[in-house]
C-alpha cells in the first residue's frame, strides 16, 4: 500500500471510530468556563465559585497613578499580558455568538460573567485614549522567577504604557476586536454597556490604524513582552480582525471599504493557515466568510475563497497545504502549547461548518466536495481527544473525568490556597513546591493543558510547562465548541 494511502485510510478510520465512552460535553462545557475563575486577579465577587482562590494584584497601576485592578492572568504565571487576554475576550464573546443558542441559560449567563470580566478591565486599558494605552501589568522576568500563588505576590507590579505616537497596532486592534465582538454579545441583554464597549472600540481602532506598527517596537516595552508574547505575526492582521468585528457590529461600510482595499497588502491571502492569539488571518477569514454567505456581499468574496481553502486544509485528500495530525487524530500545528492551535482551529472549522449548514451548503475543494457534518465530524474527534479518547488515556481538561493531570504548571493550583494556610509563601520557598512530585493540592477545574507532543506523548509534571500550563486563550475557543456538542450529544 503507498504511504499517501496508508495515511489517509488512517484517517478515514480515525474519523469513523466511535467514542469508547460517552461523553459529557454538558459537564465539559460547564466546566471550561469555570476555569476562568480560577484566572482572575483584582477583587473577587461574592458569586466566584473557585473557592480556594482569594483576592489578589488590588494595587495594580499605582505606578502610572491609574487603576489597573481586575483583568486575567492569562497562564500559570501571575503577569497580565493585554494581548493573549484581548484575544481570549474575543473568543468568549464569538463563543456567546455563534454559540450562544446552544448554551443552558445558566451556562450562557456564566460566559457572559467570564466575558465582562475581561471586557470591564480591557475597557480601563483604553480608558485615556487617545494619548495612551496600557499594556502589561506585572514584570515578566521577576515573576517567572517566583514561584507564588497571586495572593502573596511581592513581585513587581509595574504597569507599562505606550503614548501616542508609539505605535500599538496589534495590541489595539485586538482590543478592539474584543470590544466590538463583546458588544455584539451584549447588545440584547445590556444595551447600555454593549454601546460603551462598540464606542471604546471604534476609538481603540483609530489609534491602531493611525499609529501603525507592533507594540512590542517600543523600547520601554519590548523587554516586558518578550519573549513571552511578542507579537511575531505582525500588526497587519489585527488591524483586518478589528475591522472585520467593526463591519460585524457596526454595519458600517466604512469597514467593508478597509477590508477591501487592505486585504492583499495585508497579506491575508499568505497566512491562512494561521490562527491564534499571535495570527489572526485564518480567523479573519472565516469570520467574514459570514456575511458573504448571509448578504452574497461580493467584495468580500475573496475573504470566503481564501476561508474555502482555510478549512479545505483539514482534508489530508486535498490539494494545497495541509493542517498535520498525530498518530492519535489530534489536529496539530507546533505552537508553544498544542492544544491552543486544536482549540482555535476547532472552533474555526465548526463555525464555518455552521455557515454552510445554515446556507444549504457543502465545501467545494477542488474536485472534493464535503458536507457541513464531515466539518463536524473532525471537530468531534478533537473535543473527543482532548476529555480522553488518546493514546495516553487521559483527560487534557482538569477535573475532567478520573484521569488527568495532577500537576498542573500553574502557581496558584500548586501551591496550598491562602484559604488553607494563610502565611504567605516566599519566593524561593514555592520553588520547593515546583519541584516535588506532590499533586496540586487545588484543583484548577476546567483548565485545558498544553497538551501532547506531536507523537501523542505526554509528560505530565508541572515541571514541563509545555505540557501541563493551561491557558485562557486554549479555553476560550474551546467553550463554544463544548456549547455545540452539549446540545448535540449524540452526534457521529
Amino acid at each position: 500500500m503507498k504511504p499517501s494511502i496508508l495515511i489517509l485510510t488512517v484517517f478515514v478510520l480515525l474519523l469513523l471510530l466511535q467514542t469508547v465512552i460517552p461523553h459529557n460535553y454538558s459537564d465539559a462545557l460547564h466546566k471550561s468556563i469555570l476555569f476562568f475563575e480560577g484566572q482572575r486577579s483584582g477583587r473577587l465577587p461574592k458569586q466566584q465559585r473557585m473557592l480556594w482562590r482569594g483576592d489578589s494584584a488590588l494595587k495594580d497601576g499605582g505606578n502610572l497613578n491609574t487603576d489597573l485592578v481586575g483583568g486575567y492572568y492569562d497562564a500559570g504565571d501571575n503577569v497580565k499580558f493585554h494581548f493573549p487576554m484581548a484575544f481570549t475576550a474575543t473568543m468568549l464573546a464569538w463563543s456567546s455568538i455563534n454559540f450562544g443558542s446552544y448554551m443552558p441559560a445558566n451556562e450562557f449567563r456564566h460566559n457572559l460573567g467570564a466575558l465582562k470580566w475581561a471586557t470591564n478591565y480591557l475597557l480601563k486599558t483604553v480608558s485615556q485614549l487617545p494619548h495612551r494605552i496600557f499594556v502589561q501589568v506585572g514584570e515578566a522576568q521577576p515573576d517567572h522567577d517566583c514561584w507564588e500563588r497571586p495572593e502573596d505576590m511581592d513581585t513587581p507590579r509595574t504597569a507599562f504604557a505606550i503614548d501616542a505616537p508609539g505605535p500599538a497596532s496589534d495590541l489595539a486592534g485586538e482590543i478592539a476586536a474584543a470590544l466590538a465582538a463583546a458588544s455584539i454579545a451584549f447588545k440584547q441583554s445590556q444595551p447600555e454597556y454593549s454601546k460603551l464597549l462598540l464606542d471604546k472600540a471604534i476609538q481603540t481602532f483609530q489609534y491602531a490604524d493611525m499609529h501603525r506598527g507592533s507594540y512590542y517596537d517600543n523600547p520601554n516595552v519590548y523587554n516586558a513582552t518578550c519573549p513571552f508574547y511578542c507579537s511575531n505575526n505582525g500588526y497587519k492582521d489585527e488591524l483586518l480582525w478589528g475591522a472585520a468585528w467593526l463591519r460585524r457590529a457596526t454595519g458600517s461600510d466604512n469597514y467593508l471599504e478597509y477590508l477591501v482595499n487592505n486585504r492583499e497588502t495585508f497579506g491575508v491571502d499568505y497566512n491562512y493557515l494561521d490562527f491564534g492569539w499571535d495570527s489572526k488571518f485564518g480567523g479573519v477569514d472565516v469570520l467574514i466568510a459570514k456575511e458573504v454567505f448571509e448578504k452574497n456581499v461580493s467584495a468580500l468574496s475573496p475573504y470566503k475563497d481564501i476561508a474555502e481553502k482555510t478549512i479545505c486544509a483539514v482534508f489530508p485528500e486535498t490539494a494545497g497545504p495541509h493542517l498535520s495530525y498525530t498518530p492519535g487524530g489530534l489536529l496539530y500545528k507546533p505552537v508553544a502549547c498544542q492544544l491552543q492551535s486544536t482549540a482555535a482551529w476547532s472552533f474555526l472549522i465548526l463555525a464555518y461548518a455552521d455557515y454552510l449548514s445554515k446556507s444549504s451548503q457543502q465545501l467545494s475543494c477542488g474536485n472534493l466536495k464535503f458536507q457541513p457534518d464531515s466539518l463536524r465530524r473532525i471537530v468531534k474527534r478533537q473535543v473527543d481527544y482532548i476529555l480522553g479518547d488518546n493514546p495516553m488515556h487521559l483527560s487534557y481538561m482538569v477535573g475532567y473525568g478520573d484521569q488527568y493531570p495532577r500537576q498542573v504548571h500553574h502557581r496558584g493550583s500548586s501551591i496550598p490556597s491562602v484559604k488553607v494556610q494563610s502565611n504567605a509563601f516566599g519566593c524561593q520557598q514555592g520553588w520547593e513546591i515546583f519541584h516535588s512530585d506532590n499533586p496540586n493540592p487545588n484543583i484548577l477545574v476546567g483548565a485545558v493543558v498544553g497538551g501532547p507532543n506531536v507523537d501523542d506523548t505526554f509528560i505530565g509534571k508541572r515541571t514541563n510547562a509545555t505540557d501541563t500550563e493551561p491557558t485562557t486563550y486554549i479555553n476560550a475557543p474551546l467553550v463554544g465548541v463544548f456549547a455545540y456538542f452539549s446540545s448535540n450529544p449524540n452526534f457521529t
